[in-house]
C-alpha cells in the first residue's frame, strides 16, 4: 500500500534560484545563495556590498612574480592604515576582507613569513574596504585581490588559463607592480625577465595608445629595499641600472608610472617600522581621485 502524504512546496525558494546575481568582477550569473562567482571564483558578497555603496568601487591589483612580497606589502599597508590616526586610512568592509591581513599579521608575528598564495582563484583573499582622507570626502571604495604570482606568471605564458586575472586587470584602475630590489641588487635577471613580459602582457590588453594600461597608474613597487639602501637613495636609477628591461618597457609603452622603494624587514615585519610603505598607496589614490 502506497503511503500518503502531504509534502509542501517551496515555490518561493524556486523564484529565487530564476533570479541570477551577477557577480562584480566577472558579470556572469550566479544562485543567489553562492558564496563564490562560478565563473571566475570571486566573492558574490563584493557584489552584494557594491550595491550598497554610494559610488562604484575602484579596483587595484598587486601584481609580481612569486616570493616578490605582494601579500606581506598588501598586510602592512591595510594594518597600517587601519588606525583613524592616520590622514589617510581604510575601513574594511566585511570580515571577509580581513583574513588576508589576520594570516598574515599572525605568521610575521611569529617571524615566519606568510604561506605562499595557492595558486587556486577560489583560495585568493580579497580585499574590500572604504578609503578615507580627512580632508575629502566621501570614502572612495577600493577592491583589492591579493593574486597568485604563479597563477599570473601561468595566464602571461598561456592565456585564458586563468581567466579572472584578464578579466579583472581589464577592469583595474591602478596597479602596483612588486619587484624584488635584493635579488635585482644579486645580479639575479628574472625579476627584469617577469617584469618585461608582465608589461609587455598589460600593454596588449588594448592596442589603443590612449586607453588601457597605457595611461592608467602604475606604481613599481621594489620590495625588500631594506637590504639593498641605495634603492631608497633613487628608485628610479636602481631599476634603470639593476633592471633595464623594466625601465625600458615603462618609457617606451606607458605614460603615467613611478617607481618605489619599500621595506618590511623581512619575517620580522610587524616589530619594526616598515619603511616608505604608504607612499606608493598615496600617490595611486591621488591618481584615482
Amino acid at each position: 500500500m502506497a503511503a500518503k502524504g502531504v509534502l509542501s512546496m517551496d515555490s518561493y525558494r524556486l523564484a529565487q534560484y530564476s533570479v541570477q546575481v551577477p557577480c562584480y568582477i566577472y558579470e556572469g550569473g550566479n544562485s543567489f545563495d553562492a558564496e563564490l562567482c562560478r565563473h571566475c571564483h570571486a566573492p558574490l558578497v563584493l557584489a552584494h556590498q557594491a550595491k550598497s555603496a554610494k559610488g562604484a568601487p575602484r579596483m587595484i591589483a598587486a601584481l609580481g612574480a612569486s616570493g616578490s612580497g605582494k601579500t606581506v606589502y598588501l598586510t602592512i599597508l591595510t594594518d597600517t592604515l587601519s588606525h583613524p590616526r592616520q590622514p589617510l586610512h581604510v575601513v574594511s568592509r566585511g570580515a571577509f576582507s580581513i583574513t588576508l591581513q589576520q594570516n598574515t599579521v599572525r605568521a610575521l608575528q611569529h617571524c615566519r613569513f606568510p604561506e605562499k598564495t595557492p595558486s587556486e582563484p577560489d583560495r585568493w583573499n580579497w580585499v574590500h574596504c572604504q578609503v578615507r582622507q580627512k580632508k575629502k570626502s566621501p570614502p572612495l571604495e577600493l577592491i583589492m585581490p591579493d593574486l597568485a604570482g604563479e597563477a599570473l606568471a601561468e595566464e602571461i605564458d598561456h592565456p585564458d588559463t586563468f581567466p579572472v586575472i584578464r578579466v579583472f586587470l581589464a577592469k583595474c584602475d591602478g596597479l602596483f607592480i612588486m619587484a624584488d630590489a635584493a635579488r635585482m641588487a644579486e645580479g639575479s635577471k628574472d625579476q627584469d625577465f617577469f617584469g618585461m613580459k608582465l608589461l609587455s602582457f598589460l600593454s596588449k590588453m588594448e592596442e589603443n595608445p590612449k586607453q588601457g594600461w597605457h595611461t592608467k597608474p602604475i606604481a613599481i613597487i621594489l620590495s625588500k629595499a631594506d637590504e639593498c639602501e641605495s634603492c631608497f637613495e633613487d628608485p628610479h636609477t636602481f631599476t634603470r641600472e639593476h633592471s633595464p628591461g623594466v625601465w625600458h618597457q615603462c618609457e617606451e609603452r606607458f605614460t603615467n608610472y613611478k617607481m618605489f622603494a619599500t621595506g618590511v624587514a623581512g619575517a620580522c615585519a610587524y616589530r619594526h617600522d616598515p619603511r616608505r610603505i604608504i607612499e606608493p598607496f598615496e600617490w595611486l589614490i591621488h591618481k584615482l581621485t
